[in-house]
């Protein structure tokens, strides 16, 4: 048996019921479901059906995320979907920096999605991956955390102090797999970047743009907001949008 570790407070996952129209809400890496919940609460306020689950191994401490990999993360988002398609007849997908690439690695991998709302989604960080070769073969497990890249002063985003060496591999995997793949996508996609973004540089969206096959497709620019945008000064635009998004693309 594998040691338990308690929840994080306000990071727990969120369920909303409502109409027939799901949207799977995924948060980042080493993040919590804290960052995504405004906007898991505002598209339940429009009456859609809103999951924002926990990834394993994230809302607890960081030796127990060590202890995952992508295909875990890949599983709990497959889990998510599951619980929403029992009661949803349409599902979309958003999230938030890694949440991001989950929700292309989705659309990659299933034709079901009706449309998905990456935020600063990663698909290839060339200063993480030079950060882990620089530390693959050392003995260090954990370096400081990138959590609060928040440009609205007073503002915090609930995520680990402490990344795990062993995650950011796992993350470059996963990203190196969705990026690879990109041109499988089809839905339609509203893609969200912030012009200044010191996690995930901006030109990972513009990439994810140039490079899906998708026909109904935008790009919009983050002006006021940092990486973690969902709690930072363009929280309300990014829900205005995804709403709007969702009404036009659903047939319900």
């Amino acid at each position: 048996m594998g040691e338990s570790y308690q929840v994080m407070e306000n990071a727990e996952e969120f369920y909303f019921p409502g109409n027939k129209i799901g949207v799977l809400v995924i948060h980042g890496f080493t993040g919590t479901t804290q960052s995504m919940r405004f906007l898991g609460e505002k598209l339940a306020d429009e009456g859609f059906t809103v999951y924002g689950p926990s990834l394993k191994g994230h809302g607890t401490d960081p030796k127990d995320m060590e202890t995952t990999a992508y295909r875990d993360w890949i599983r709990s988002i497959g889990d998510a979907l599951e619980i929403l398609n029992k009661t949803c007849d349409e599902i979309f997908v958003t999230g938030l920096s890694m949440g991001g690439t989950l929700t292309l690695y989705v659309a990659e991998n299933s034709s079901l999605i009706k449309g998905i709302m990456p935020i600063n989604a990663a698909v290839h960080m060339p200063d993480l991956i030079k950060t882990h070769d620089s530390l693959r073969d050392t003995k260090t497990r954990f370096v400081d955390g990138i959590g609060s890249d928040i440009k609205q002063e007073g503002v915090e985003e609930l995520a680990y102090a402490k990344t795990p060496v062993k995650s950011m591999k796992e993350l470059i995997a996963l990203s190196m797999i969705v990026r690879g793949n990109l041109s499988m996508i089809e839905t339609p996609a509203m893609i969200f970047s912030s012009t200044v973004d010191h996690v995930v540089p901006p030109d990972n969206s513009q990439e994810i743009y140039d490079s899906i096959s998708s026909n109904d497709r935008e790009l919009v620019k983050l002006e006021n907001s940092y990486h973690v945008a969902t709690l930072d000064n363009d929280k309300e635009l990014i829900a205005e949008k995804c709403v709007g998004f969702i009404k036009r693309i659903s047939k319900i």
